[in-house]
């Protein structure tokens, strides 16, 4: 098939509209990046910044008193008003193991893989010998998002159908 210069030379614009966009788009979330540290880095302990899925930078930062672990997440495309876009709460047991409370925020956005990520690497940190979690009533609406979440990340779920509870169960490898 033979494709006319102008044609060709369409396709090209378009390419290069599209890598403009782009970087206009990397620019200004690296600038709220920046103003969004800021803010957070006073209150807060900031872990990193990663991309999620869709290629959007995200601040990932924590709260930690000895016995609450809040692993917290800010996208760069707000502006920080002091609340989170997506956070995993957990509280510390007398066994030296993490067990996690709750998990909060949007879903399907790559966030809470994120925040997992950083929360498994922060026990590892504080050398906590496990991670752990119920999975109660309230969860059955979307139950197997929440096997689907823990299994790729290398949790051990149990399942008690009937009585519609389970369990998880991190720990990590030697």
């Amino acid at each position: 098939m033979f494709l006319a210069p102008s044609a060709f030379e369409r396709k090209e614009d378009k390419k290069k509209e599209t890598l403009i966009a782009e970087f206009e788009d990397l620019e200004f979330q690296v600038f709220r990046m920046q103003e969004n540290m800021k803010k957070i880095a006073k209150n807060w302990n900031i872990l990193g910044i990663d991309q999620t899925k869709e290629e959007k930078w995200v601040i990932v930062y924590a709260s930690d008193d000895g016995n609450v672990c809040k692993i917290m997440l800010h996208d760069c495309e707000t502006p920080f008003d002091g609340s989170w876009d997506f956070s995993i709460h957990a509280q510390y047991d007398e066994h030296h193991q993490i067990h996690i409370d709750d998990i909060r925020g949007d879903e399907n956005r790559g966030f809470g893989s994120i925040c997992m990520n950083f929360l498994k690497e922060h026990a590892l940190e504080q050398n906590i010998s496990c991670i752990k979690g119920d999975i109660v009533k309230r969860d059955w609406g979307h139950i197997d998002r929440l096997i689907h979440f823990y299994e790729k990340h290398h949790f051990h779920v149990s399942i008690e159908q009937e009585k519609q509870h389970g369990m998880i169960y991190w720990q990590p490898s030697a």
